[in-house]
This record gives structure tokens, sequence and C-alpha cells, in this order.
């Protein structure tokens, strides 16, 4: 056990410069910076994100997507938050669990046109490079053979095509690639394409093989967020996976009205990762999971 840090002196310089290239970007563009509460009394449903739970207070955050959409459904323009987030069990390489999450929302955007602000913000932090957009049912075709090379047995259908997501996703190789297209059933919060509902308006950006960002065209119609809450809770109660509480409010903003937007959330400590060529987390914060 050691008292010292784990990064460098120069990473925790770079640290302190990308932060300030970031909020640089979004005050040339007039992007409100906002601070939400890290602990609050909800979070979220969804099956494959552990919250992490503090007694008699609610939650820590695992975004501050739900409070920042209450913000916007309540006349606020614009706005990101940069700042750490929780999530249990999330230990690795690229993984911790506590990190700093990245997350805005614009006004009149869609998915596409909040694509191409993502590749401006990442060649602001890693230099100009081109990025290509694909399908996510092309990413799961590439991955497919390899899934089944790999003699995955005893899965489900959706684990084998997790598998070969993946596997996908390794083939693309270096370079960065926007997954686009996901299917309905990932939407997660993404409201589903306009005259093809098998789609969803949900994107994912990897860069050299590192997952980065996840971003959606946001679903606005309260009734089919509340459906989709429902959802996950069922597949939580068949996982035997602790059952949060639907944050009402945030139903309630989205009933007083969303406005049209798109958002993504991005890891800053992945993003810094990658602009300094460090092959893990750990060398890129000062105090992760082992020496907090």
């Amino acid at each position: 056990m050691s008292w010292r840090p784990a990064c460098t002196v120069e990473a925790l310089r770079e640290r302190a410069a990308l932060l300030r290239d970031i909020r640089a970007f979004f005050d040339e563009r007039g992007v409100l910076e906002a601070q939400t509460p890290i602990l609050a009394a909800a979070t979220v449903t969804e099956p494959a994100v552990a919250s992490i739970p503090v007694p008699g207070y609610g939650y820590l955050q695992t975004s501050p997507e739900y409070l920042l959409k209450r913000l916007l459904a309540a006349g606020a323009p614009s706005l990101y938050q940069l700042g750490p987030v929780f999530r249990a069990g999330e230990r690795g390489r690229h993984h911790n669990p506590e990190f700093v999450m990245l997350e805005w929302y614009r006004l009149g955007y869609t998915d596409g046109t909040l694509m191409d602000e993502v590749a401006d913000l990442v060649a602001l932090a890693l230099g100009p490079g081109e990025v290509t957009r694909v399908r996510y049912a092309d990413v799961v075709a590439r991955g497919a053979r390899a899934a089944a090379d790999a003699g995955a047995v005893g899965l489900s259908p959706r684990e084998l095509e997790d598998l070969a997501c993946a596997a996908g996703i390794e083939s693309l190789g270096a370079g960065r690639f926007f997954i686009t297209d996901y299917p309905a059933e990932q939407a997660a919060l993404a409201r589903l394409r306009e005259g093809d509902p098998r789609v969803a308006a949900r994107f994912e950006l990897v860069v050299d093989g590192v997952e980065l960002a996840n971003g959606y065209w946001e679903l606005g119609d309260a009734d089919a967020l509340a459906d989709r809450f429902e959802r996950d809770l069922a597949v939580r109660r068949e996982r035997g996976l602790p059952l949060p509480p639907v944050d009402q409010r945030l139903l309630d903003a989205h009933r007083s009205g969303l406005p049209d937007c798109a958002g993504v959330a991005l890891g800053f400590d992945r993003l810094l990762m990658l602009r300094l060529g460090a092959g893990s987390l750990a060398e890129v914060m000062p105090f992760p999971a082992d020496r907090a």
C-alpha cells in the first residue's frame, strides 16, 4: 500500500490543461456550465449500470443526466457538466468506481449534429483525425464470426449479440468511429428513428478501441419514458438486481415539457488517457480506487 499518487505531476498538468480547454470550448459556443448534486434521492434504472446507495440519503449519481434534464425542462439553455460520477463494481484498466464525466445537452440538435460537435471536441483533445460512422448492425455482423469462433455456449441471444458487438468493435482497429442506429431494444433514453422505429437515434464513440462516449437524440415522451423505466425494472427483477425507485421528478419534468435536444456523456479520464497515450486510467488519475 502506497500513499503516493498513481499518476505523475506531468499528468496532473495535462489534466488541468484539458479541463481548461474543454471549458473554453463550451464557453466559445455559448454552452452554460451547470453543477448538479452528486448525491440525490433517485438513480438510473438501467440494468447494466450499478449505482452506489448511501443509506438515508439516496444514491451517488452515475451520471448528471436526470438532473440536467430537469434544468432543461425548467428553461435552461444548452448546458454541460464536468465532474465526478460513481458506479459500483467498475474496476479495471479502463474503469474506476469514481471517475469524471463530461455530459452536455444541446437544444435543437439531433444525434447527427451532436456527433459533429463531439468530433470537434475530440479533435481539440487528441488532434485532427477522420471520424467514420458505422451502423450498429454492421458492427455486429463484423463480429459475428469471431463470436462464433469463440465457441460461446449457454448464452442468451442478447449476450451473443453483445459478444459479437464487442468483437466487431475490436475488429475496427485504430481510429475514431461513431457506432450509430442501435436497435430499438437498446434505445435507453433515445427516441426511435422517425420512419424506422426498429432503430434508435443513439450513438457511441469508440477511439482506438476505447469506448469513449454515448449519446442520444433525447426521448421527450413522458409516457414512453415511464414504460422504459418499468421494462428496466422487470429485467432487474428477473436478474435479481436491486430495484431503485423510479425518478418521479424526472417524469414530472418530461410531462411539463422537455425541449427538443440531444445529449452525450463522455468519459473525461479515458479521453485524457488517450491524449497521453497511457495504458490505463490509473496513469492519469491521482488516486484511483486502490489508493484513495
